[in-house]
Formats: structure tokens, C-alpha cells, sequence
């Protein structure tokens, strides 16, 4: 573990997915106690994106932004919303010079699977067709988010390859929850690491999915061909059970002629970029945000 992270283990609350209710009042004042970010060099703006049901988000507009990105929050699909992920949201905007449109997408499991997905291919289309009036590009537009929402960017990129849908430049993926069979190496040893377990893992498969049976739009690792999506860039923690799905997802993004940028933080686990005073959190942060920051470049 880094030497900076564990003094924090003793003091860290796992994601309890056995009320989900409960859970989100935790996760939301946890999320309240977070530093506020800095959003003194951009325009916040809360909007509706027009659905069934409307999906609310949160724009993000920096002074002279290049490109926008849909992001998408963690919370293993049953927490998060606009507010919990506004920390991260404003820095992904700051350090990307990006347009970052956060996605208020609905939860299990009173919402399963597709609801989530069909929220974000709502919003991937009203950002693409409001690209003049979010002050970019519809050519450079990125999706990309944590965990859960790092399932989510993967699978709106393999849905909007495959109904021709609007076009994603890039895809960011940050510790991505992908496969829903829990049989890769860390999955199967990770069991009781930081802030999430097998177990947490397992549950929040079992609510997002609601009981029906995982394709590649749920489950993008379940994807059979992987060409033709967009270039990645792919984090993993070291002692994260989500770590080898994440691996292998990049070495078949590869191998199917897809560029990638892989890049796994030795000493990490699941989150722990929340620990801010660290440096490798620090770093992770500001990789990502590079990351897009060249990939929407002009």
C-alpha cells in the first residue's frame, strides 16, 4: 500500500449495498464533507435533458473550453447523483480545459439496467446537438467516468458504435466495473480490500442488473468484438478487485486496433484518489484530466 494512503484504511466505510436508501444518505454526506472545488475559472449550470423520464445534469464550462465530455459517476450504479459528484466533476473540467457534462443518471435498483445506460445515450445526443450552444465541437466529444460510470462510458461507446449513434472521440475509464462474472485473478483474491469488496462488487452487479441476464451493453467485458471504438485511456488500482477487467479490457482494446493508454497506479486501491493530500492522488487526477486534454485537443 502507499505509505500515504494507509493511515487512512482504519478510518475508511465500505459501500454497505445491503440498503440502498440508507447507503446514498451515507454516501451523500460523505460526499458533502469532501473539500469544495474550485469553480472560479468556469460557468456551473444545472439543465433537463428531455427524456423518458427527463435526465437532469450538470454543465461544467471552463473559460476557453476545447471539447466536452459526458462523465458519469461511481457509486456501483445504485449511489451518486449531480451533487456527490460535483468534486470530481469540477476538477475533470479544470484539469481536461473540457466542457463536462455530468450525468444525473437514474439507480438501482429501483432503476436496473438498461435505465442508467438509456439516460446517458439521452445525454451523449443532447450534448452532441447542443454542441454550439455548450461552446464546442460536436467532433470532440469524450465520455468517460469512475467505476460504475467508467461501465457506463464503455458501454455507450460500444452502443453508439454499434446504432451509429453520435460520435465518441474518446473514452476515459477510471478503476471500470465491467464484468459482471467476478472470474478474473483480482476478483477472485481481492476479497475484503478497501472501500469495496467482492462482495459489495457482487451486490451491486445483483441490483444493477436486476435479475436479468448480462449482455455486453450491461457487461462491456462480455463484448465479443471491440473494433472500432473509440481510442482509451484505461486507470486501475493495484488492490482493487476491478483491476484485471479493467487489464484485460485494455490488452483486447489493443488487440482489436483500438489505441489505448493503460495505466495501473501500484499502491492504490478502489477510490482512493479521494485521499487528496496524497501525491499518487494527485497524479491520478491529473492524468486523467491530461488525458483528455489531449485527446480533445484541436
Amino acid at each position: 500500500m502507499d505509505p500515504e494512503l494507509e493511515p487512512f484504511l482504519p478510518f475508511l466505510p465500505l459501500m454497505d449495498m445491503s440498503d440502498p436508501v440508507a447507503g446514498r444518505a451515507d454516501f451523500a454526506a460523505r460526499a458533502a464533507a469532501a473539500p469544495a472545488p474550485d469553480t472560479s475559472r468556469m460557468d456551473v449550470e444545472d439543465h433537463t435533458v428531455p427524456g423518458a423520464p427527463d435526465v437532469p445534469v450538470r454543465v461544467y464550462r471552463p473559460h476557453r473550453a476545447q471539447g466536452a465530455v459526458v462523465w458519469l459517476h461511481g457509486g456501483g450504479g445504485v449511489f451518486g447523483d449531480l451533487d456527490t459528484e460535483h468534486p470530481w466533476a469540477a476538477r475533470v473540467a479544470d484539469l481536461s480545459g473540457a466542457v463536462v457534462v455530468s450525468v444525473g443518471y437514474r439507480l438501482a435498483p429501483e432503476d436496473p439496467y438498461p435505465a442508467a445506460l438509456d439516460d446517458a445515450c439521452a445525454v451523449l445526443a443532447w450534448a452532441a446537438g447542443r454542441a454550439d450552444a455548450l461552446g464546442t465541437d460536436p467532433a470532440r466529444i469524450a465520455v468517460g467516468g469512475h467505476s460504475a460510470g467508467a461501465n457506463l462510458a464503455a458501454a455507450l461507446a460500444l452502443r453508439a458504435r454499434d446504432e451509429r449513434g453520435p460520435a465518441i472521440r474518446f473514452q476515459a475509464l477510471n478503476q471500470p466495473s465491467l464484468d459482471d462474472r467476478q472470474e478474473t485473478w483480482s476478483s477472485v483474491h481481492f476479497t475484503d480490500t478497501p472501500w469495496i469488496t467482492s462482495a459489495t462488487v457482487a451486490a451491486s452487479w445483483r441490483h444493477y442488473l436486476g435479475g436479468r441476464p448480462a449482455g455486453p451493453y450491461a457487461a462491456p467485458a462480455r463484448a465479443d468484438d471491440l473494433s472500432g471504438l473509440p481510442p482509451a485511456y484505461i486507470a486501475t488500482a493495484e488492490f482493487c478487485p476491478n483491476r484485471d477487467e479493467g487489464i484485460a479490457y485494455a490488452l483486447r482494446l489493443m488487440q482489436a486496433g483500438v489505441p489505448v493508454e493503460l495505466h495501473q497506479w501500484p499502491g492504490t486501491f478502489h477510490g482512493s484518489q479521494a485521499i487528496l493530500s496524497a501525491e499518487v492522488s494527485q497524479r491520478q487526477i491529473a492524468e486523467l484530466g491530461a488525458a483528455l486534454r489531449r485527446a480533445l485537443a484541436e
